[in-house]
Formats: structure tokens, C-alpha cells, sequence
């Protein structure tokens, strides 16, 4: 079970269960229902923390991935290049495309790099999000649940 579905099960413990008379709203849970379910999101917390991990590992793959690339176009620009310093025009014109293609292959591994690290950001951002979504969740529930063991 993800940890959203645990924090809903205590929800639904909490909403259903049968209100204390003359308390003010306060109602009686079984508790080691609550301690079973918390247990659980102990557990799933740690696999949703991997995930995020695992998530930072694909982008320093990605960026890899595109350096390698360019390296290799580089290389493979610069060996066109000596191919075709056998004459003076040719050389210009060599010399020229080489520029350009030197240019395009430096535009485009940038291009790579900050797609890649919009990308992994977007998704570190939204891992954060609902992990920062579920702890707080997590804590208010176990605030909730000292104050009713506190009143009982």
C-alpha cells in the first residue's frame, strides 16, 4: 500500500469512529489498529525514498548520456575536419564547417543538459511535494491520536 492510501485508512478509522459522549467531538480508536497502519507507512516511506533516489540516479545517467554524445560528435567533427585538409578551398571550407558543427553540438549538449535537469527537477519537485504532502499528513494523525490518547 503507497503511504497516501495508509494516511486515507486512518482517516476513515478516525471518521468513523464512535464519538466519546461529552467530550467535544473527541472520538474512541482502537489503537493498535493505528499503531498497524503507522507501521506500515514506516515501512513504505523508506520504498518511496528510493524511488526519489532512483529518480536523482536517472538524471546523472541522462547528463552522462548526453556528454557522451557530444563527445563523440566533437570527436567525429574534428576527424571530418582533418579528412579534408587536403586543399587550401577545402580546407576553408573545413575549417568553417567545422565551426559551425562545433557551434551546434556545444547549442545542443546545453540544450540536453537543461532539458534533462528541468526534467529531474520537475520530478524531484513533485517526489518532494507528496512526500512533504504525506509526512505532514503522517504528523498531523499522530498529533491526533496523543491528544486522544491524552483525553482518555
Amino acid at each position: 500500500m503507497r503511504v497516501d492510501e495508509l494516511i486515507n485508512d486512518l482517516q476513515d478509522m478516525i471518521a468513523e469512529a464512535k464519538s466519546v459522549p461529552l467530550t467535544g467531538g473527541k472520538v474512541l480508536v482502537e489503537s493498535e489498529k493505528i499503531y498497524d497502519i503507522l507501521d506500515e507507512i514506516q515501512e513504505t516511506l523508506p520504498a518511496e525514498v528510493r524511488q526519489a533516489k532512483n529518480i536523482v540516479a536517472d538524471r546523472s545517467q541522462i547528463i552522462s548520456e548526453a556528454k557522451k554524445e557530444a563527445e563523440d560528435i566533437i570527436r567525429a567533427a574534428e576527424e571530418r575536419k582533418k579528412a579534408m585538409i587536403d586543399q587550401s578551398e577545402v580546407m576553408r571550407a573545413a575549417k568553417a564547417e567545422a565551426a559551425e558543427l562545433m557551434n551546434d553540438v556545444k547549442a545542443k549538449a546545453a540544450e540536453m543538459r537543461k532539458a534533462a535537469n528541468d526534467y529531474v527537477e520537475n520530478i524531484m519537485k513533485k517526489t518532494d511535494d507528496a512526500i512533504t504532502a504525506q509526512l505532514t499528513e503522517l504528523r498531523k494523525t499522530r498529533q491526533n491520536l496523543r491528544i486522544t490518547k491524552k483525553s482518555n
